[in-house]
């Protein structure tokens, strides 16, 4: 059933306010412009973002209001069942963006906006209209961006570098699992590339194809290399929270290299860097046209009025980026997709993402993050069970069976609703 347009929530504070003694029946032009911005950044992450907002709020005269939670998905679920969706908001997974738009919560950009939407950071989602035809459109835009096919290293350490002990957490809360997803995607694509990555991503490929099959073996070998436990114990490892030890894998101090997106940077000094991790991990071609996976993070209007629209061309403005980026310390500058940063200087860790980035001859969108949420989900229980035992065969196969059904299941629903990943850097 369609449902109707909901309230702005500004709006339903004027009412409440409409009817006390202390205020007038109608609202000032300030109160009715008050935007929500729904995101995933808490426990400070958010402050240099609200800063942005508040500047972009002094170009534009409309108030912004962001909330921020660790449970995006349940939030804005729980939000659309009650008809109180935000105005905008932040996601990083282009499969749920995929669900928001086939049950037209999330609304299609108009053509301006969906021109600056820089492939591939947004691939546009192909749904049935009304009519039963295919229609392509894009429904979001990307904010930030993070470079994933890289491992962090302490530099100068020989040691370290011809025996790594991988640093290995997988706790996070709902989402649990997510950075052993992140190892298998980033193992098939520089094994086999971009093509096959991309049709196994978009559900064309099986999960017990023996490329598939071998992304979990050299992941294996890997844990197998670590000793006995290994995998296990990285189920009930936090993948960056040390408790009274701080943040960052790095800095427990009985591993050496840590397979983790650009965002890592936070919790490192400047002696901390990456590299590509072709040029790490044993047994992966080297030489070749080089392939990153990345993610993103993406803006999207839920519900839909010409401030909300006002605001989604601001998010992609250079002043916003310089804006964000100054706002920000060093290390936690966001990456753009568009291969900026904002205002010069940089730490040393962000010019040696940057200048990977540069180098991609092609990047492609997190693999998972485009899946549909329920393959997605069960790609990440799939994950911490087979940390459990990584070196048994059966346990493995039986893993990829029940991958491959969930596969067919969202293949014959038409949940796949992306037709491609990967493409060409370009500003």
């Amino acid at each position: 059933m369609k449902r109707s347009r909901p309230l702005v929530r500004s709006a339903l504070v004027c009412a409440l306010l409409a009817v006390s003694t202390l205020a007038s029946a109608s609202c000032s032009v300030e109160e009715q412009r008050t935007l929500v911005v729904l995101g995933p950044w808490t426990d400070g992450e958010e402050k240099p973002f609200e800063a942005t907002l508040a500047k972009i709020s002094k170009r534009t005269g409309t108030r912004y209001v962001y909330e921020g939670t660790r449970s995006l998905r349940e939030t804005l679920v729980a939000q659309l069942r009650t008809d109180s969706p935000p105005d905008v908001a932040i996601l990083n997974g282009q499969g749920e963006l995929a669900e928001y738009a086939r049950e037209r919560d999330a609304k299609p950009l108009p053509e301006k906006l969906a021109g600056a939407a820089i492939a591939p950071w947004a691939p546009r989602i192909t749904l049935l209209d009304e009519s039963g035809e295919q229609r392509q459109h894009a429904y979001g835009v990307p904010v930030r961006v993070d470079l994933k096919s890289i491992v962090w290293s302490r530099q100068g350490d020989a040691r370290a570098a011809a025996k790594p002990r991988w640093c290995l957490g997988m706790a996070s809360g709902a989402t649990s699992g997510w950075p052993g997803t992140d190892w298998i995607e980033d193992l098939l694509l520089q094994l086999h590339g971009p093509q096959v990555y991309e049709s196994w991503a978009i559900g064309e490929i099986a999960w017990n194809d023996p490329r598939v099959k071998g992304a979990w073996e050299a992941w294996r070998k890997l844990l197998l290399a670590g000793g006995p436990g290994t995998g296990a114990a990285a189920v009930s490892t936090p993948f960056e929270d040390l408790g009274d030890r701080g943040y960052g894998l790095l800095n427990r101090g009985d591993c050496t290299h840590e397979h983790q997106g650009s965002f890592i940077r936070r919790h490192y000094g400047d002696d901390v860097l990456p590299t590509a991790t072709s040029e790490v991990v044993p047994g992966l071609p080297t030489g070749g046209p080089r392939a990153f996976e990345v993610s993103g993070d993406m803006a999207a209007v839920f519900t839909s009025s010409d401030a909300a629209w006002e605001l989604m061309e601001e998010l992609i403005d250079r002043r916003t980026r310089n804006d964000w980026a100054t706002a920000a310390n060093p290390a936690e500058r966001p990456l753009f997709p568009d291969g900026g940063t904002g205002p010069r200087p940089v730490t040393p860790a962000t010019s040696a993402v940057l200048k990977l980035l540069a180098g991609a001859d092609e990047i492609c969108f997190d693999a998972s993050d485009a899946m549909p949420s329920t393959l997605r989900g069960a790609f990440q229980r799939a994950v911490l069970e087979f940390l459990q035992s990584p070196e048994d065969d059966a346990l493995l196969a039986s893993l990829l069976r029940q991958l491959e059904a969930e596969r067919k299941l969202q293949a014959e629903a038409g949940a796949f609703a992306l037709d491609h990943l990967c493409g060409r850097p370009r500003a």
